[in-house]
């Protein structure tokens, strides 16, 4: 037998006999992955609630990440705060869970303030001041 290199392969090589092919096996998996997204593409999508950036005290730049998942946000960061002065502040807008540890770890690692992180319905909103 080869390896198994599909997630969930195992379970579903479990449920299909030994003298059926590896191919049932393989619509079997896509069959069971096109169902569970068609399932999720059923269900309505809740409407964001956005902060306005008049709410963001103080930001000369706001980078809008929300959608993204780490580490998109810290990519987007990095690329625009070298773009801002020395002391003046950038609003990041994220609402993936990682965002949460990730963008205050990396201002400590980078030396840089974070300013503020005022929470929203729909994720956070964190301000980053410049040291350097």
């Amino acid at each position: 037998m080869f390896p198994c290199v599909w997630p969930g392969y195992a379970g579903i090589m479990e449920n299909v006999g030994r003298s059926d092919s590896v191919r049932a096996a393989s619509r079997a998996w896509l069959s069971r992955r096109e169902a569970s997204s068609l399932a999720a593409s059923l269900v309505p999508a809740p409407v964001p609630a956005q902060p306005s950036p008049s709410r963001l005290p103080d930001a000369l730049v706001v980078i809008d990440a929300l959608g993204r998942k780490c580490p998109i946000p810290i990519i987007m960061l990095a690329e625009q705060i070298r773009d801002v002065p020395i002391g003046t502040v950038i609003a990041v807008l994220a609402d993936d869970p990682a965002a949460y540890s990730d963008i205050p770890a990396w201002c400590q690692m980078k030396s840089h303030d974070l300013a503020f992180r005022e929470d929203y319905q729909s994720g956070w909103a964190f301000g980053i001041t410049r040291n350097y």
